[in-house]
């Protein structure tokens, strides 16, 4: 009896083959997904940018494998269970402080400059990750430390994309602590609902000199795979030194490595089409 070939004994040629038709199928997974988890094959090859006859074919072997079925009445063709278990398993391990570590670490070695990962708790955003640059500026923070709602900007990125009430009501008992002097630099109308809507208008919040003297900061969010925001990444540093513009070298750092961290959570960012050699 004849053993069947593995792998490593297939000719190169069909090694390749299999390689690229396990990536068109992925490919196909994926666009699938960004259209929402249904359509019709001609959506879905229009989508790739792939002949419908071929698309049909790759779907017919998913189909067989449980990864996509078809809705008998509409023909449109829908993730199948075993692609929700996948999703499922993936969501389990979707832990944002373990994913969001390396980038961290990226960020105080790229910029030199102190950065953070918060999380909200029962009293206010808390630091879990604290990681310092060689030469690391005097701060009263760190692991486990609680951060102001109102001054700070990993908590006005809370205040601003957190939707929950616990939220408002720490943010209004904070407020009416405050002094004159303090108030004086908020909005006079609503000042709670300003800090939102400054922190949305450039997604991403920006303090000089308000949480901390002599410390300016910007803090990014990081979303889930159900649009929730699930952490804040922060960079810190010395006011002098720091820069604090919207669309400069910290700025633009944090924002992409909050769009990897938001991604490897399951956060749709990208809704441009994938492409893949044909096999």
């Amino acid at each position: 009896m004849t053993s069947p070939k593995t792998e490593s004994t297939l000719p190169e040629r069909d090694r390749r083959q299999r390689v690229q038709a396990a990536t068109t199928g992925m490919v196909l997974l994926k666009a699938l997904a960004r259209l929402g988890g249904r359509a019709s094959l001609t959506t879905l090859a229009r989508h790739v940018e792939e002949n419908p006859a071929k698309v049909h074919r790759y779907l017919i072997s998913m189909m067989e494998e449980g990864l996509v079925d078809q809705d008998p009445i509409s023909l449109q063709y829908f993730l199948g269970a075993e692609a929700i278990q996948i999703g499922l398993a993936a969501m389990r391990l979707a832990d944002p402080l373990r994913i969001a570590e390396p980038a961290l670490a990226r960020l105080r070695q790229d910029l030199e400059m102190t950065c953070f990962m918060a999380v909200m708790g029962n009293k206010g955003p808390t630091i879990v990750r604290f990681e310092e640059p060689g030469l690391p500026v005097t701060l009263n923070v760190r692991v486990g430390s609680v951060l102001s709602l109102l001054w700070s900007a990993t908590g006005r990125v809370f205040l601003a994309y957190l939707d929950d009430s616990r939220v408002e009501e720490l943010a209004h008992a904070e407020l009416a602590g405050i002094s004159e002097a303090q108030r004086a630099t908020l909005d006079a109308v609503d000042p709670i609902a300003a800090l939102k809507r400054q922190v949305r208008a450039t997604g991403m919040a920006i303090v000089r000199d308000t949480n901390l003297q002599g410390i300016s900061a910007i803090a990014l969010p990081v979303f889930d795979f159900s649009d929730h925001l699930a952490a804040v990444i922060t960079v810190l540093g010395a006011t002098g030194s720091f820069d604090t513009e919207p669309d400069g070298r910290v700025a633009r750092a944090l924002q992409a490595e909050s769009a990897a961290i938001s991604r490897a959570l399951g956060h749709r960012i990208d809704e441009s089409p994938a492409r893949t050699p044909t096999p």
